[in-house]
């Protein structure tokens, strides 16, 4: 068990560090079916130790000047009111439409960062130009010019991956990386390093309200879970460099699509095997 849940935390750290959105995505599933944790409880170790391995892969790219700290603080203060709404609808949705609804959440963010990586348009540089482009503007340095709308769009953003964030036990970052890039003309090495920023904040508030829920946290299943994810951030990262942005959108979209997959076979499953034993379908 020891070794199984090490390595478990291990592929949502290797996630993490590659794409900057996609580990607590599998973390869930993974403490579920792999683990065999009730949902809510992995829901709480999943915040704990995803915004951990977040917070480290953060600093290494922040070191590096690959995090952009207005957009991503904006993100972070939307998504840490959302969290606490996020988890009270959680307590009020049965645990198997919880887990199916987050399948056909993972199958949506799928498809649309697929079809976004093979969009030629969405590839090329933005133009800065007063008059054309989408909410959020960049002038001629990069810089983001964060008008009234701009941050409006980019608050509803965060708020909406912090109450997926709460319901799901999930950092955002799935939502985050594609959002940074769709609505703030954001390379994708430097939508990840920001992301890494939003996911540990969004994970703090999310545990917090966990915890004061009085909802059950293995402190020892998160702290393994937490130094396999660790050994993971590293190695993802590492690979992550020598990759370019279309193909780390492509390797996230198959890995969430196949996850999905496996969510969606192992509920059917699950309840089928539940009917045969009480005989009530």
């Amino acid at each position: 068990m020891l070794l199984l849940t090490l390595l478990t935390g291990t592929l949502v750290g290797f996630s993490l560090g590659l794409t900057g959105g996609g580990g607590a995505i599998f973390a869930v599933p993974l403490l579920v079916f792999v683990l065999e944790i009730p949902a809510r409880e992995a829901v709480g170790v999943s915040l704990l130790t995803v915004g951990a391995t977040s917070f480290v892969g953060f600093i290494q790219r922040a070191v590096r000047g690959m995090v952009e700290f207005p957009t991503g603080l904006l993100f972070a203060l939307a998504g840490m009111i959302g969290a606490p709404i996020g988890s009270m609808l959680a307590d009020q949705i049965a645990e198997p439409i919880l887990l199916g609804s987050f399948a056909l959440l993972m199958i949506m963010i799928a498809g649309r960062m697929w079809f976004k990586s093979s969009d030629p348009a969405a590839q090329l540089p933005i133009l800065h130009d007063d008059n054309a482009g989408p909410t959020c503007r960049r002038d001629p340095e990069g810089r983001l010019r964060l008008t009234s709308q701009c941050g409006m769009l980019l608050a509803v953003v965060g708020l909406c991956s912090g109450i997926l964030s709460g319901m799901f036990g999930v950092g955002g970052g799935f939502i985050i990386v594609p959002a940074l890039i769709t609505f703030s003309c954001m390379g994708m090495q430097r939508a990840i390093g920001t992301s890494l920023l939003v996911i540990t904040l969004v994970s703090i508030s999310g545990t917090a309200s966990h915890l004061i829920a009085g909802k059950e946290l293995s402190l020892s299943t998160a702290g393994l879970f937490g130094v396999g994810s660790l050994a993971g951030l590293f190695l993802g990262g590492s690979i992550a460099h020598r990759l370019k942005g279309p193909t780390l959108q492509r390797v996230f979209a198959v890995a969430i699509l196949f996850v999905a997959i496996y969510v969606i076979l192992k509920s059917v499953l699950n309840d089928s095997a539940h009917c045969a034993l009480s005989r009530s379908c």
